[in-house]
């Protein structure tokens, strides 16, 4: 049996790094890969801001999931400490002994293979694949290709295909700047924005994607229209631009779920309701959705309470919670008596806004026989007792 053996701190792993294992499969007829994340690089240190191992060890399995004939082994993180790939290929050859076994690496590492530790052994328990980009530093390549070959016996294989122009260290500065969906597989991008892992923010039309995904089709409207109005009240009032997006893109995503399936969220995310609320379930879709972009979409704190009060209102609100209240209130699809008005005031009062909207939502309820919740009838005395933003 062939098996190549990939190695690294795969910090994130990318579609560059299943794409290198695919062709490698193919090229040489390896019959498996053994994908292999290390505990401690010894070449160089995990940048900071890094996940854990455990938590590299997931996405790598996330990454390599679709990947045919390929599998992802905790071996060198469960071993821990610096993680040598002579003592890793040592093991292998045990568990192994009549196999052919292939290391997989890039070019840069080919280049310094000197300098590994044990090296000499490694080129007697495995031959070097390497993945080499077309059109590259053939010359150079193949120069130390045959280096090592006189030198020590190095058996070398070249795969050169079109690699993909990407890099870990690079992904990892585009994720807090809302980028690098692209080049990640789905399921490592979820991950990663679910748990904010290296500081990411989520790609603006990938979490629109999501969540209209979410959505009864005619609600979409809507919701671009939230956010449109979210962004130009949090410009006019100061609050801020990015968080406003996610709240406002995010705030109706359980807005169809039935009460049964509402209450059932609520039990799975903790939330403690009134008597009102375990039976209305349309007061429910404001705290689920918050849930969920909490612990779905990794959301912070302030985008959580911003859709967690997004229906009732509160008292004592925050800047970012009136103004996805007002949003939610004001976008371009609303058409009622009196929103006109409404929408004046949200870009020359906030606060008078708020107080408007508050007593247009509880005479609505009273012509319709339902009892206002407290918290609206406790955000209505609130504001109107004085307590209002300074400007």
């Amino acid at each position: 049996m062939k098996i190549g053996v990939f190695g690294g701190t795969f910090n994130p792993p990318h579609l560059g790094h299943a794409e290198a294992v695919r062709e490698c499969i193919a090229r040489l007829r390896l019959d498996k890969v053994l994908v292999i994340p290390n505990a401690l690089p010894p070449h160089k240190e995990i940048a900071d801001g890094s996940p854990d191992a455990e938590t590299r060890l997931r996405l790598t399995r996330l990454g390599f999931e679709h990947v045919k004939h390929c599998a992802v082994s905790d071996m060198e993180i469960s071993r821990g400490g610096v993680s040598y790939t002579v003592d890793t290929l040592r093991r292998l050859r045990e568990r192994y002994p009549s196999d052919k076994l292939y290391l997989l690496m890039g070019t840069d590492m080919l280049m310094c293979f000197e300098r590994w530790r044990d090296f000499e052994e490694i080129l007697r328990l495995a031959t070097l694949a390497v993945f080499a980009r077309r059109g590259g530093e053939r010359k150079e390549l193949f120069r130390q290709s045959e280096k090592l070959r006189l030198a020590y016996g190095a058996q070398t294989r070249f795969v050169e295909f079109d690699a993909l122009d990407v890099s870990s260290t690079g992904i990892r500065a585009l994720l807090p700047e809302r980028g690098g969906a692209d080049v990640l597989a789905p399921e490592v991008y979820g991950e990663i924005i679910k748990r904010r892992l290296y500081g990411a923010k989520p790609e603006l039309e990938w979490l629109r994607r999501k969540a209209y995904a979410m959505l009864e089709p005619k609600r979409v409207a809507h919701v671009k229209g939230c956010e449109r109005e979210a962004v130009r009240l949090a410009q006019r009032w100061g609050a801020d631009v990015e968080r406003a997006r996610e709240a406002a893109i995010l705030h109706d995503i359980t807005k169809k779920e039935k009460l049964d399936e509402q209450l059932r969220l609520c039990a799975k995310y903790g939330i403690l309701l009134d008597e009102v609320e375990k039976r209305e379930g349309k007061l429910l879709h404001s705290k689920t959705g918050a849930a969920i972009a909490k612990y779905e979409f990794g959301c912070d704190d302030e985008v959580y309470w911003a859709i967690y009060w997004h229906t009732t209102g509160k008292e004592d609100m925050s800047l970012l919670e009136k103004v996805i209240y007002m949003a939610d209130y004001i976008e371009p699809t609303r058409d009622f008596e009196g929103v006109d008005e409404l929408r004046r005031l949200a870009f020359s009062d906030l606060d008078r806004a708020l107080e408007l909207g508050f007593q247009m939502s509880i005479d609505d309820m009273v012509r319709r026989d339902i009892r206002p919740h407290e918290r609206t009838l406790g955000a209505l005395e609130w504001i109107k007792k004085g307590n209002r933003q300074q400007r």
